[in-house]
Parts: C-alpha cells; structure tokens; sequence
C-alpha cells in the first residue's frame, strides 16, 4: 500500500491490509497467523484496539482471515477495519471501517463471531470460528508497541447500529 493513500483506498487480501494497519509483521495465510505469533506477539481472547482478530480456516474461509479491532463496544461486540470481505459494487477486496463483529461463542470467549455483511445489510447468518486476538505488541522486553493506522475509525462510529446488528 502506498504511503501517500489512504488505508481506505486499498483494494486487496486481508493480509496485508492487516499488516500495514495494525503493524503486526507476519506474513502468510490469515489462518497462520495465530501460530505465527507466538512467542513474538502477545495473544489472548481479549479484543484492544488495534489487535487482530485471526479466524480460522473452514470451508468458507480457506485461508482464514484477519481484521484489525477499530473500536469496543460492550464486552461482546466490537468494530472491525478489514479488507476483502464484503463485495461493493460487485466485487470483494475493499476496506471497510467500523464493521460490526460479535461474539456468539457459548462461553464468551471471542472463539466464535459473526461478522457484519454487507450484502445482507446487517449480520451474516455464519459464525466462525477464531483463535483470538493477536496484540500490537511484541513479547520481547524493552520492545516499543506498534501503533495502528490513525484511519483505523470512524470518527464518529455508529455504535447504536453496532448493538441493535448485534442483539437484534
């Protein structure tokens, strides 16, 4: 992506929009991030902004797929800045900002989401499986966190329409 344009103005994969916004420096398949990151990211099942989420490969999801937390709502609902997810004007791989994402996982513990779509005008009806959340910020003592993108959010984010999405 280059410096000069906005993260909004990608058009791609997930994966590097997800690297360039958050600064995480893995490559490779979403899915593998999650191994990827250990021992050089802290991980858990607690979302912050500016983490990346990291789903799980399936059938709908082959290679996985990763979005980079632009807000917290409640304590099972977030927004999400990602690429590659929606179609908008017939196609996949734009960013959208502020998307909304919720935790459907019995426990939960974020291990399973349903993601805002765009198609549908509000949540997809799929939930998928995650492995959780990967921080931007390295393990290794007297390293300096990654900042994200300033564009990661809206500034003014909509989340009433996030939990009437997600409680509805």
């Amino acid at each position: 992506m280059p410096a000069s344009a906005s993260l909004l103005d990608y058009v791609g994969e997930c994966v590097p929009f997800a690297r360039s916004v958050s600064g995480i420096q893995i490559r490779g398949d979403a899915w593998t991030w999650w191994a990827q990151a250990e021992g050089r990211y802290a991980r858990g099942d607690t979302p912050a902004i500016g983490s990346v989420i990291v789903f799980a490969k399936t059938g709908k999801l082959p290679r996985g797929h990763v979005a980079v937390v632009s807000r917290i709502v409640d304590s099972r609902v977030v927004m999400v800045t990602h690429a590659n997810w929606s179609r908008q004007n017939g196609e996949r791989g734009h960013v959208e900002q502020d998307v909304t994402l919720t935790d459907v996982s019995p426990q939960g513990d974020w291990s399973a989401v349903k993601v805002w779509y765009r198609d549908n005008v509000g949540l997809g009806s799929s939930i998928y499986p995650v492995y959780g959340f990967i921080h931007a910020r390295p393990v290794a003592v007297g390293t300096s966190p990654v900042r994200p993108a300033p564009e990661l959010t809206a500034s003014r984010p909509d989340y009433l329409g996030a939990l009437i999405d997600a409680y509805r």
